[in-house]
């Protein structure tokens, strides 16, 4: 079952969690999204008093602390992902951290077919074993994770300067008492304000061969198998609907500089002050041309 979140935080939001408690329930599973931390002392509480299993869904959390406590040591376990898209990453894989030794025990066993010793299967597995050239990645991207941390913060600072003063776009903002990775740079787009859908946007970025996200879109409650299985959770997630349809993730990472965020500023800025040029271009099936182009023709000077 799914349970909507705090329009604050993008994360579970603990208010709603009792509500959404039945005697099928076994767990929570909190997410760290954008790598900004749940409410972990909220979840623990409840956790603590329905009798509930609670683990944590870390992968975009890595380097991370909440309360000054390194993500990872939280919950029954917490699981981490070092895909290709991650900051720190090994191309492939990920980890899961636990202080239960049994737990350990059963993932240890689950990632290399359930064998005991050789020949000996006693338990449920499959091929989960990193390899070589996985690990030597992973430890190259561990040597530079403060480095990349440092350029993703540098990025994050220039994007808020250069769109603080673009209305309707708000990026989300990091506690500088936590240690945070900054691999996200989340907008949220307000219709009402920028004249222009954070779907347009994107539209208009990628026309200027700008690679931004709808994070998450639609929501995974929208699709299979959870939309059979939960065919009107939407009633249910009215801040996970609403979000849904405003936010919008930015390039980040060492390939990005102050040129490309001023250049990703420029057009967002562009687009939003010219929104009726915009929208008519973007309904032309045929063609893509950038903004930049489509207003310098109809005004009759350049952007």
């Amino acid at each position: 079952m799914f349970c909507d979140i705090d329009p604050l935080t993008h994360n579970i939001d603990p208010e709603q969690i009792e509500k959404m408690i039945t005697p099928r329930t076994s767990g929570i599973i909190g997410v760290h999204t954008w790598g900004r931390p749940c409410d972990i002392d909220a979840l623990e509480l409840i956790a603590r008093r329905r009798n509930l299993q609670l683990v944590f869904d870390a992968a975009h959390a890595f380097g991370c602390t909440y309360k000054g406590k390194p993500i990872g040591s939280f919950g029954r376990c917490e699981v981490f992902s070092f895909h290709a898209t991650k900051f720190f990453n090994s191309f492939e894989g990920g980890a899961v951290l636990t202080h239960d030794n049994e737990l350990a025990n059963k993932m240890r066993l689950m990632r290399n077919f359930g064998f005991q010793g050789y020949d000996n299967v006693i338990y449920l597995g499959t091929n989960g074993k990193m390899t070589e050239v996985c690990a030597a990645m992973g430890l190259t991207s561990l040597e530079s994770a403060d480095e990349f941390i440092e350029t993703n913060r540098r990025n994050y600072l220039l994007y808020q300067k250069n769109l603080e003063t673009v209305p309707g776009v708000k990026l989300l903002s990091y506690d500088d008492a936590e240690r945070k990775n900054y691999h996200y740079i989340v907008g949220e787009i307000d219709e009402t304000e920028t004249g222009l859908t954070a779907s347009e946007i994107v539209q208009v970025l990628s026309a200027e061969n700008v690679l931004a996200r709808r994070y998450f879109s639609p929501g995974c409650h929208r699709m299979e198998p959870y939309r059979s299985f939960f065919p009107h959770a939407d009633l249910m997630l009215p801040q996970t609907e609403r979000l849904c349809k405003r936010v919008i993730v930015l390039p980040n990472g060492n390939s990005v500089d102050e040129s490309v965020i001023s250049r990703i500023c420029n057009i967002i800025r562009l687009a939003t002050a010219n929104t009726a040029v915009v929208r008519a271009a973007l309904k032309n099936e045929t063609a893509k041309p950038s903004v930049s182009s489509v207003i310098a023709s109809r005004s009759g000077r350049g952007a």
